[in-house]
């Protein structure tokens, strides 16, 4: 069963520009590692302060692998040497019971994928 993982960060509006750099300056660090499916940076584009950091997973285990692992320490050292640009963090995780769209299996007219869970799935 794939796992999202939803990195929900408080960013002050006048350091979003920043935030979004500092992301596209690791692009690729995530892409390649083992059970990685999806990435997504979200701005709010109301009057929120919280940028969502999405990634989907096969497992819980290939996350847990990737956030041992040399490529989120490397993509990281950045915040370290910089400073923050969040003023706070919390990391949401969630179990992905369903997907709908053209993404599920090429077909361009949409389309619903129940995914498998519980014992045996």
């Amino acid at each position: 069963m794939s796992v999202v993982k939803v990195n929900a960060i408080t960013v002050p509006r006048e350091r979003f520009d920043e935030f979004e750099r500092r992301f596209a300056s690791r692009a690729g660090r995530v892409s390649s590692a083992e059970g990685f499916e999806a990435f997504e940076l979200l701005r709010p584009n109301d009057d929120r302060d919280v940028c969502l950091v999405l990634t989907r997973w096969r497992s819980e285990e290939d996350f847990q692998a990737w956030l041992a692992g040399p490529d989120f320490k490397a993509g990281h050292a950045q915040h370290r040497s910089g400073g923050p640009v969040g003023t706070s963090s919390e990391l949401w995780s969630f179990d992905v019971l369903e997907i709908e769209g053209p993404a599920c299996d090429g077909d361009s007219e949409g389309s619903t994928a129940a995914v498998p869970s519980g014992p045996g799935a």
